[in-house]
């Protein structure tokens, strides 16, 4: 494997996107849902589908998100995250829009976005939340992606790793900002990462924690740490019983 497993994941979104027809979404009915279903007091869960990943391998083949999204709902989930990129993470689209009607919760796309055309493709593909990642996106960029989608009521979750990362989606006027406990560059996991940077991040903006929260422990670590909602992927793709491991995460 690479020690850059980022810049071969970028390289082939280049291939993928070259000849991208440009969708022409319609304004979201709700506009702003994830944001708004982050703003609640209690904790806030953002739940994660996807079939696998390079650090992980196959997690669930060919889940059925349906069920998956229901069992999310059901333990007390807030919104969905859906990870859309089809090679390495073997995602699709469609599972925006399926996650969506089997919930009414809303849907957060996650891919490797490096092209305008990704984010009008995933508002309309029913996204009502798209991943911006601040280590492929400057300042401009960043405000530029944001500026679109706020045409449409979707909204940006700015991710990033580290201080610079976190300057970057400053200046960008990110609202929502995820700090990824997971060094996309080793895949090393560390929860200290969301720590140190959360003091940094702007009081106004929602906190969003990923990667590596497993138990409730990991949860009430990082809402010390100022974080208001916690996205959680593997660690309940992998359990038995996903709406009883959605509410020991809340409870």
């Amino acid at each position: 494997m690479m020690n850059d497993f980022l810049e071969t994941i970028v390289a082939r979104t280049r291939e993928r996107v070259h000849d991208l027809r440009p969708a022409r979404p319609a304004a979201a009915k709700s506009p702003f849902a994830f944001s708004k279903a982050l703003s609640s007091d209690h904790i806030r869960l953002i739940a994660e589908i996807k079939s696998a990943s390079p650090s992980a391998g196959v997690i669930v083949d060919k889940p059925d998100v349906e069920a998956i999204a229901r069992q999310y709902k059901t333990g007390g989930a807030a919104a969905i995250s859906i990870v859309t990129e089809p090679e390495f993470f073997r995602g699709s689209h469609d599972w925006l829009s399926r996650a969506a009607k089997a919930t009414a919760l809303p849907v957060l796309m996650k891919d490797f976005v490096i092209d305008e055309r990704q984010l009008l493709c995933g508002i309309a593909a029913g996204a009502n939340a798209i991943l911006l990642l601040a280590s492929l996106l400057d300042a401009t960029q960043i405000r530029d992606s944001i500026s679109l989608l706020d045409e449409f009521g979707c909204d940006a979750l700015v991710e990033v790793h580290d201080e610079r990362e976190l300057e970057r989606a400053i200046a960008g006027d990110a609202r929502i900002i995820g700090v990824n406990n997971r060094n996309l560059r080793d895949f090393k996991v560390d929860l200290a990462t969301a720590e140190a940077l959360g003091a940094s991040m702007p009081a106004e903006s929602i906190k969003v924690a990923e990667s590596g929260i497993k138990t409730k422990r990991d949860v009430d670590r990082l809402r010390a740490a100022g974080f208001d909602a916690f996205l959680v992927g593997e660690s309940l793709l992998r359990q038995n019983d996903r709406e009883s491991a959605v509410k020991a995460l809340i409870s």
